[in-house]
């Protein structure tokens, strides 16, 4: 075994909140859930409107307090808080006009794994589709090790995730990352080549059909790869990658 030697860029893919612990000390960490929480903060700064992530409910409200005027938006368990101004939908969002309010959102899933990433030294990166291309190009020469985490839902590693997570990794590993164990390998495997609309068996698709929500799923293969903006989250709020080199000297 001593004349084996790790190689020296790698990727590895997981999956689910409290998972970044195995990974924080060498690893650059990017969040991933597709289906909405990424894709929603991706959304809401690519328009330079101020992105933040809360806990819960009570600390969405009281950050509305503090700033005056926030949107907030999300859902736990699949409905969205009493008092919000609306769910966790990207494509509400795209519509609106009112950029110059922030955004304040939570989620079941997306939201606890990225506070927990942002609370990493320097933050983590957020990709959803919109962006993929643009996270693997700004971690390249950047980061010698990465690893890609979906959220996840209801104990899932739900097939939007695996496919973001994939096409990331593969765009990684076709820079000179080399996968870090088999299930890596057979995630990028699976995904390599597929179309957007190959995760439409996903049970997170089906809750939105049933729920009547289907127009999110519809911008999410509609708007692949459409960003040219990497993200990051630091402590609580998601920047654009521009912006949060800036927060990241500020909080250093």
């Amino acid at each position: 075994m001593s004349g084996l030697r790790r190689p020296d860029r790698t990727v590895v893919i997981d999956c689910f909140p409290g998972t970044t612990a195995r990974y924080a000390d060498d690893h650059r960490i990017v969040v991933v859930d597709v289906i909405r929480a990424t894709t929603l903060a991706v959304t809401a700064a690519m328009t330079g409107r101020r992105c933040l992530v809360a806990t819960g409910p009570e600390e969405a409200f009281a950050l509305r307090m503090r700033l005056g005027g926030a949107l907030l938006a999300g859902e736990l368990g699949g409905d969205m808080p009493s008092g919000f101004d609306m769910n966790n939908s990207p494509a509400d969002l795209d519509l609106r006009t009112d950029v110059e309010r922030p955004l304040v959102m939570v989620s079941s899933s997306g939201a606890p794994l990225m506070l927990e990433a942002g609370s990493l030294p320097g933050g983590a990166d957020v990709a959803c589709l919109r962006n993929f291309s643009a996270v693997a190009r700004d971690l390249i020469g950047n980061h010698e090790r990465v690893a890609i985490i979906g959220a996840g839902s209801r104990g899932e590693f739900r097939e939007e995730d695996q496919m973001c997570s994939a096409w990331l990794a593969e765009l990684l590993v076709g820079a000179g990352h080399v996968a870090e164990d088999d299930e890596t390998r057979r995630i990028v495997e699976r995904w390599s080549g597929a179309p957007a609309t190959a995760s439409e068996s996903s049970n997170s698709v089906g809750y939105l059909r049933r729920s009547g929500q289907l127009r999110d799923y519809d911008f999410i293969v509609d708007h692949v790869d459409d960003v040219e903006m990497a993200c990051s989250i630091v402590g609580n709020e998601v920047f654009a990658r521009r912006d949060a080199r800036g927060a990241e000297a500020a909080a250093g």
